[in-house]
């Protein structure tokens, strides 16, 4: 994959695609992809829809470390960002939770972007000037 922008609209952009995750290995993987806040969010889901929320959480926090990471130069990991608010249109948001630059600190929110196709999830982060 590739994404191209001009560099006058865009700091950064991160872009990700998993396959959707098997409810077991979802599972497995939940505590180190989400964050106490994201599972508690999640607990009411069914197993399949566990799944893909695991999924998005992941694919997204990947795409956000993708876009940011060559601006700030922080090093920064799935527990430090937290999903917001993922909705049908294929919009949702992550707020940080820890500090990674001036201008961005804890709390700040950056838009995701996402669409699921043929078993699989493609995820953006798109971080305007």
């Amino acid at each position: 994959m590739a994404l191209v922008a001009r560099r006058a609209d865009w700091r950064g952009l991160g872009i990700d695609l998993e396959q959707i995750l098997s409810t077991e290995r979802a599972a497995r993987l939940a505590g180190e992809i989400l964050t106490v806040t994201e599972l508690e969010r999640a607990a009411e889901l069914t197993p399949s829809e566990f799944a893909k929320r695991v999924t998005l959480t992941f694919s997204l926090k990947e795409s956000l470390f993708k876009g940011l990471y060559p601006l700030v130069r922080e090093r920064f990991y799935f527990h430090d960002a937290e999903l917001q608010a993922p909705d049908a249109t294929g919009r949702a948001s992550l707020k940080l939770l820890i500090d990674l630059h001036p201008d961005w600190p804890t709390g700040s929110t950056l838009p995701g972007y996402f669409v699921e196709f043929d078993g699989y999830l493609l995820s953006l982060v798109a971080i305007a000037n």
